[in-house]
């Protein structure tokens, strides 16, 4: 944002921030969901589609570790998926200094699970653990402001300090991943050096104590997650009502989108973690007409697939030129995205040219440059790249008249990611690139991406805010989730570097304009560059079972059971027990 005009509106944020944390003073713990029709008790079963790494969120950053930590612990604050608003939760007030550097939040009343009070010492020590340099947090690197961490004070048991080293832009919605954990049972592992370890998946389900609406029960590996009602959760429904409404939730681990999609249809699960496809849009629709299921549209994605290139130092010398711009250039004018949304999406969606899609708001850049279809630009970048068809065979060979081959490596058990691959496999053959697809299972595939151990990806990450502030992993060449050369020590490249320069300063500064002005530079140098390819942004739509009361579907992660203390289920059409 601009300097002169903007000092006035820069404090006009603050005092805006303010007001909305006071709005919320009086309230104490109290859910601001809408509990008029809910009723308590029952059995609700979700799905996911692969087990979770840890039950510990500060080691493990995936989607399916980040949902348990969702329901059986609790952050300070939370972003309510559904208005994008800030929320109270362990924290039921919060003020901020007029610099905007300094938060104090006082503490609800709270027990953990195994009845144990909740105090700030439990904050303090959560803070501890993250930025611990032997716990090597992979959430830690994206709690830091200018590449620096908070700094938390304790005046008392109820009432927590909690001091930005810089401005930051989306304010106190950095602590909406953070899970605060009991210091009584993970001080000693901390101490020992054995944090890492902790809470394992091999643990005893009655060691993962939190603060959230419900308490592991237990852990089938491959097939379901059992959870029951945390008896000491502290918030409560605007009518006064005890939450969580459900006695039980069951996660079902079903990798494969067919088998999930006949258990939602056969009315075994109550709702999927994912969107539906497109294809089993209208099946989904006839049962909505019959009153079996509920459908609701969320909005355009947030979480893109995408392609992305291993331009780390360790990959293969003989594939170089998947390192050379032009290459990745030439592979995004040769794939027709109009035609990939038509086969794919059922023309659901919207072509894209970056990460950032129509669904992230007034952070979304249209005119960003694009590299639309066109197998003449391609043919004509590939052989800048030093690629030929010597033999007119129709495939292209490299310098040493080797053919160019490479393989796209992606997670199987989804008819989006399966169709997609194969779409950009026959578009890339036109052009003279062979292309091997190699569907994994998500373990091991990321395994694979971790020890950079592939030619391309395709794949998403799940975003959970729609500020760029909060997606620093993925922006910054330090980033644990800056997909093509993770956790650089120093930018490898000086456009990395630029993008980084400019991300800082956009989540540095309190001033809206200017940190759009920064993120738009942020995006079209890479739209430059081109490390990671995109191609569609489908709308999302999302389907429960009709018993299902109180969801309210985002296009952010968790979609639906973001909310889970105050999803409810009736009797009629309940699912089939185990």
């Amino acid at each position: 944002m601009s300097r002169s005009l903007r000092f006035l509106f820069a404090f006009a944020v603050l005092a805006i921030t303010i007001l909305a944390s006071w709005r919320y003073l009086d309230r104490g713990g109290q859910s601001s969901d809408d509990d008029s029709v809910q009723v308590a008790g029952g059995r609700l079963v979700a799905t996911m589609r692969s087990d979770p790494q840890s039950f510990n969120r500060l080691v493990a950053p995936f989607a399916g570790v980040d949902l348990v930590s969702r329901l059986t612990q609790a952050s300070l604050v939370r972003l309510n998926r559904s208005t994008g608003e800030l929320e109270p939760r362990l924290a039921h007030h919060w003020a901020v200094s007029g610099d905007g550097l300094t938060w104090t939040l006082e503490l609800v009343a709270a027990r953990f699970s195994d009845g144990e009070p909740f105090t700030s010492a439990d904050v303090a020590f959560t803070f501890e653990a993250l930025y611990d340099p032997g716990v090597k947090s992979e959430l830690g690197s994206s709690l830091r402001i200018a590449g620096a961490p908070l700094q938390v004070e304790t005046p008392d048991s109820r009432t927590v300090v909690i001091r930005f080293p810089a401005p930051y832009g989306a304010g106190l919605q950095l602590l909406d991943a953070l899970p605060i954990l009991p210091r009584h049972r993970l001080a000693e592992a901390l101490a020992n050096g054995t944090f890492r370890d902790a809470w394992g998946l091999s643990s005893p389900p009655s060691d993962i104590v939190g603060l959230g609406p419900f308490v592991l029960d237990g852990y089938t590996p491959g097939r379901q997650l059992l959870f029951g009602r945390n008896p000491h959760f502290w918030l409560r429904a605007e009518s006064g009502a005890v939450l969580p409404y459900l006695d039980e939730l069951e996660v079902q681990i079903v990798s494969d989108v067919n088998t999930e999609m006949l258990r939602l249809e056969a009315g075994v699960v109550d709702l999927t973690t994912d969107e539906i496809r497109a294809e089993d849009y209208a099946a989904m629709r006839r049962l909505e007409e019959r009153g079996r299921v509920k459908l609701a549209s969320a909005g355009v994605t947030v979480s893109p697939h995408a392609l992305w290139f291993n331009l780390s130092p360790t990959a293969s010398d003989e594939r170089a030129w998947l390192r050379h711009p032009a290459f990745r250039r030439a592979v995004s004018h040769a794939v027709d995205r109009r035609s990939l949304i038509d086969t794919v999406y059922l023309g659901a969606a919207e072509p894209i040219f970056g990460p950032v899609t129509p669904g992230h708001g007034d952070w979304y850049l249209p005119d960003l440059p694009r590299t639309d279809f066109d197998p003449g630009a391609a043919r004509d970048l590939l052989s800048s790249a030093g690629l030929t068809d010597g033999n007119g065979d129709g495939v292209l060979e490299d310098a040493g008249g080797r053919p160019v081959r490479f393989s796209i490596l992606t997670a199987r058990g989804s008819g989006v990611r399966d169709r997609s691959v194969a779409v950009i496999q026959d578009h890339l053959s036109r052009v003279g690139l062979t292309v091997d697809v190699i569907a994994l299972d998500v373990g091991s595939m990321v395994a694979r991406w971790q020890a950079r151990d592939y030619d391309t990806m395709f794949f998403y990450v799940a975003f959970d805010s729609f500020d760029p502030a909060r997606s620093m992993e993925f922006w910054l060449s330090s980033g644990s989730f800056h997909f093509w050369n993770a956790s650089q020590s120093t930018p490898a490249t000086s456009w990395e570097a630029h993008i980084d320069d400019l991300m800082r300063q956009q989540a540095t500064t309190l001033d809206h304009a200017e940190r759009q002005r920064l993120f738009a530079e942020a995006q079209r140098t890479l739209a430059e560059h081109l490390p990671i390819l995109y191609f569609a942004a489908p709308q999302v739509t999302y389907a429960t079972s009709a018993r299902v009361e109180g969801a309210r579907p985002s296009v952010l992660q968790p979609a639906i059971l973001w909310n889970a203390e105050t999803l409810s289920v009736t009797a009629a059409g309940a699912t089939t027990e185990r």
